[in-house]
């Protein structure tokens, strides 16, 4: 994939958010547009980045000028890649102690919230809708991880 290839991909993910036709989008769409493309920052990479895509003084707005080229890097540096399954599998199966192939929705959340890099009460939400299957109310980690894995090929 060529530079060009990359800068079409980049300017496609943020015209979408582009709403003012302006060359500029909310600071809040900057993680949606990243992760559009394909990249899976955590929230501490996320709050870097936005830092070095920001004006010196924070207008709320990121331009396009000066998203581009930092866009353009992680990309080509392939930074933040999503994690394999087999990976993802074995942090599950960590949760899993007794090999139940699944986990109940209460013990997600203690999780997700309570150890590590905590989730916000609107990405726990968004994962759950996702994630738990309503007859059981618990979450079968292998078909969520088959549903999640981006496919590289």
């Amino acid at each position: 994939i060529t530079v060009a290839e990359f800068h079409k991909k980049i300017k496609d993910a943020f015209e979408v958010f582009d709403h003012e036709a302006n060359n500029t989008v909310d600071v809040r769409e900057i993680g949606t547009i990243i992760r559009s493309l394909g990249c899976c920052p955590s929230e501490g990479e996320l709050h870097d980045l936005i830092a070095e895509v920001e004006e010196e003084e924070p207008t709320g707005y990121i331009r396009f000028e000066k998203f581009l080229p930092v866009m353009t890097e992680v990309l080509l540096e392939r930074r933040y890649r999503p994690i394999p399954e087999d990976i993802l599998l074995r942090a599950f199966e960590v949760l899993d102690p007794s090999k139940r192939g699944f986990l109940l929705k209460e013990e997600l959340i203690k999780y997700m919230t309570e150890e590590g890099e905590p989730f916000s009460q609107e990405e726990m939400e968004e994962m759950l809708s996702a994630a738990i299957d309503p007859e059981s109310n618990s979450v079968h980690y292998k078909d969520y991880i088959a549903m999640m894995v981006i496919d590289e090929s």
